[in-house]
């Protein structure tokens, strides 16, 4: 039995100390894609790369339960500037190891060896899936086409995530 698609709203942040809407090449990238599935922006935001900047708008998407989904891209590097992990990583009440490794092994396909240097990650924090891209527009393809797509389509078999959403606040 075929199931209806079920839309999702989705945030998409962009982290970036030099990137505007004009320049924003990965959120925009991800804004269409997702807008293209059939699901709804809730919003689209840049923010500095700031630990505590990424963290004030990261909570506060988590605390609106409109919000089903965060898309974050840039800040995943090595570098001292890079700091989306950790802004995010406190605010997870679960982990979601496989996606990193997941989205590794897929983009080591594309760029080999530089795929270390991500630190892109994924989990669950107050009931909504938080994704964590490399800047990269390559990289959010990459992650919406070969993972994220799929995953956030309720139809998809033979499980995705957006079929968890309503137990994410089970206890």
């Amino acid at each position: 039995m075929e199931r209806d698609f079920t839309p999702l709203t989705i945030a998409v942040l962009t982290v970036s100390d030099t990137r505007t809407e004009e320049t924003d090449r990965s959120g925009k990238l991800l804004a269409e894609r997702l807008q293209a599935a059939g699901h709804q922006l809730a919003e689209k935001a840049i923010v500095a790369d700031n630990v505590y900047y990424i963290r004030e708008i990261v909570s506060r998407w988590i605390a609106d339960s409109q919000v089903q989904i965060v898309i974050t891209t840039g800040g995943t590097g090595v570098t001292g500037r890079d700091s989306t992990p950790e802004a995010i990583a406190p605010l997870l009440d679960k982990t979601i190891e496989g996606f990193g490794e997941l989205f590794r092994a897929l983009s080591y396909e594309e760029i080999k060896t530089s795929t270390v240097q991500s630190r892109a990650l994924a989990g669950v924090a107050n009931g909504t899936f938080i994704f964590c891209l490399p800047g990269s527009s390559g990289a959010c393809r990459t992650a919406w086409d070969d993972i994220l797509k799929d995953q956030l389509d309720n139809r998809h078999r033979p499980c995705n995530f957006a079929e968890l959403i309503p137990r994410l606040h089970e206890h």
